[in-house]
């Protein structure tokens, strides 16, 4: 039997569950928090619970060309910062997913993501960030607190929808990150919290030899969309790549609310 036949699949929906691969490939090499479009995609073809299983080692064969691409620009202190709270905030995850219905997820999520889209550019407008450096912005105490805080909300936001990175996208905008250091750090960062997520989700019934089978078929298309985004990003100045990050973010929002 064949995996479109095992899901019950037509020729359109593996279509559309195909391009959302390549465009997760795309967006972890290019502009970051862009899958969210593969989320809401994944979550309309497929049974929204199953589809965050389905969807995870998707993102994960992206990840780990997003490290392979640019494994030379990852800041270690910012992600050292962040993995505690990140921790907590998948196991709160965890707890959310026993309960929660896929309405309340989106709702919550997708207000999340709006509510620091405007944050993030607020705190934009009010300073020069006209030549950022990479980390500055978690050495205070305050900067300490927000990755906290960001880290606390991404591992919640991955776990339940696989939705972390817009949420990280905003924090390393916030942070000051330009745009070969973001996409390092952001790289390394969801390659070991996704892989981290696997025995959770596993657990929960989220991945089984079912999920797997399809995702063989769609990981093939990840390649040409990381290829694609490695082209693009050389191409993008970093005022335009900040704004296509904000804009993903509160497209994919948008998207959770309003599906």
């Amino acid at each position: 039997m064949d995996t479109m036949t095992l899901w019950h699949l037509t020729g359109w929906e593996f279509a559309a569950l195909a391009f959302a691969a390549l465009l997760v490939g795309f967006s972890k090499t290019a502009v970051s928090g862009a899958n969210t479009v593969s989320l809401a995609i994944f979550a309309a073809v497929l049974p929204a619970r199953a589809s965050t299983g389905i969807l995870l080692p998707v993102l994960i064969a992206g990840d780990v060309l997003a490290v392979l691409t640019y494994r030379r620009h990852a800041h270690w202190p910012t992600l050292w910062r962040l993995f505690p709270a990140v921790g907590v905030g998948v196991a709160v995850g965890t707890l959310f997913l026993v309960w929660a219905d896929d309405a309340v997820v989106r709702t919550s999520i997708g207000v999340i993501l709006l509510l620091m889209a405007g944050v993030t550019v607020w705190r934009r407008r009010q300073a020069d960030v006209s030549d950022p450096s990479e980390g500055d912005g978690t050495a205070s105490r305050a900067g300490r607190v927000k990755a906290r805080s960001y880290g606390v909300l991404g591992g919640f936001t991955t776990m339940v929808a696989n939705a972390g990175g817009p949420v990280m996208s905003m924090y390393l905008l916030s942070a000051g990150f330009r745009k070969l250091g973001f996409l390092g750090t952001s790289a390394f960062f969801f390659l070991i919290v996704n892989v981290s997520k696997v025995p959770f989700s596993a657990g929960l019934g989220l991945i089984d030899g079912r999920s797997l089978l399809l995702d063989a078929a769609l990981v093939v298309f990840v390649v040409p969309g990381a290829l694609l985004g490695k082209w693009a990003v050389k191409r993008i100045n970093q005022r335009l790549f900040e704004r296509l990050v904000i804009a993903a973010t509160v497209v994919g929002g948008l998207q959770l609310l309003l599906t």
